[in-house]
């Protein structure tokens, strides 16, 4: 897991949480035989993160609720996926550390199947599994923009956070049908060593975001006016795009390819985009978020913010990503003539 360059953050455990979750999630394990370096680290991360006698608040006891409820939520998703393989998850760190769970969980969601070894028992086996599940992930989750905050050390020393990161990325990435608490955040101790000098940072982490915002609201408290904001978009998007004679009447499905997303943008841009660029009668899903995500490059290039929206969400004719999209577009081009 990487929280800051090149930092190790080690997570330890007790039978219990006694850390702080939201505050400090700490995993103790007493070991005689580690490194210097290693026995700095335990040292540190052990030290206690609150001054002796402090009482933990209430807010804290909610914290760590709303962070067993993520896990909760993830150990089901997971038995759900995983029911015809006859595999039952109870601890996520325990069940989860050697590759076996996340190998069928990811062949399940992907429809990939890896190669690798059915049963390892060795410590080195266990190691070159995890190595061939988690490339898999990163090469399906880094060209979407998530950020690798697992390794196969820290799955493989049961580092829960590191974990949970991994899960919440499959989970998020594959359109599970759960809902994950929002903004659910840890602080991790970071340790490193600078000139022989032993440093620790806590570094507040997201686990979970939310997609929360005025779209959601509309949606599910006024969706009497969302008409209203579509007929908005619809006519601005066919302000530019009439002059290509093109014209929009459903925004989901007909920026779900993301070619007249394209084409808006080198509309509101004054430019040409080669045809080279993308797939212009786009037949597959992958195609379609190359396109979405060309768009969405084509915007920042433009100067405006990455697009919450994912591609792949636009894609999936999800109307909120959508309007997203096109509001953002709106706002930073209704001038343009």
């Amino acid at each position: 897991m990487s929280g800051t360059a090149s930092a190790t953050a080690k997570m330890k455990k007790d039978e219990s949480f006694l850390g702080k979750l939201g505050g400090t999630l700490a995993r103790r394990k007493k070991s005689k035989e580690v490194s210097d370096l290693h026995e700095e680290g335990r040292n540190a991360i052990n030290a206690p993160m609150l001054p002796s006698g402090t009482d933990i608040h209430p807010e804290d006891t909610m914290l760590e609720v709303i962070f067993f409820s993520v896990i909760q939520v993830l150990i089901d998703w997971i038995n759900s996926e995983l029911e015809e393989e006859r595999i039952i998850v109870k601890d996520l760190e325990e069940d989860c550390y050697d590759g076996q769970v996340l190998q069928k969980l990811f062949e399940k969601l992907s429809g990939r199947k890896l190669n690798v070894a059915e049963v390892t028992q060795s410590e080195i086996g266990q190691k070159q599994k995890l190595q061939t599940v988690l490339e898999a992930v990163n090469e399906l989750l880094r060209p979407h923009g998530w950020s690798v905050e697992w390794s196969v050390d820290s799955v493989h020393s049961k580092n829960l956070v590191a974990i949970v990161y991994l899960l919440v990325a499959l989970a998020m990435h594959f359109q599970a049908p759960i809902r994950l608490p929002e903004h659910v955040s840890v602080q991790v101790v970071v340790v490193k060593k600078r000139e022989g000098i032993l440093q620790t940072a806590i570094v507040n982490k997201e686990l979970t975001s939310t997609t929360e915002d005025a779209f959601d609201t509309l949606l599910d408290h006024a969706p009497d006016k969302l008409n209203v904001v579509k007929t908005s978009l619809i006519t601005f998007v066919n302000k530019h795009l009439n002059k290509l004679n093109l014209e929009v009447t459903e925004l989901e499905s007909q920026f779900a390819d993301g070619v007249y997303l394209i084409l808006l943008m080198g509309l509101l841009e004054d430019y040409f985009v080669p045809l080279y660029n993308f797939f212009l009668t786009p037949e597959s899903f992958e195609q379609k978020v190359h396109n979405v995500a060309f768009a969405f490059e084509l915007m920042q290039d433009g100067g405006l913010k990455k697009p919450k929206a994912r591609p792949e969400d636009v894609v999936n004719l999800n109307l909120k990503s959508t309007l997203r999209v096109l509001y953002n577009l709106f706002t930073n081009y209704k001038n343009t003539e």
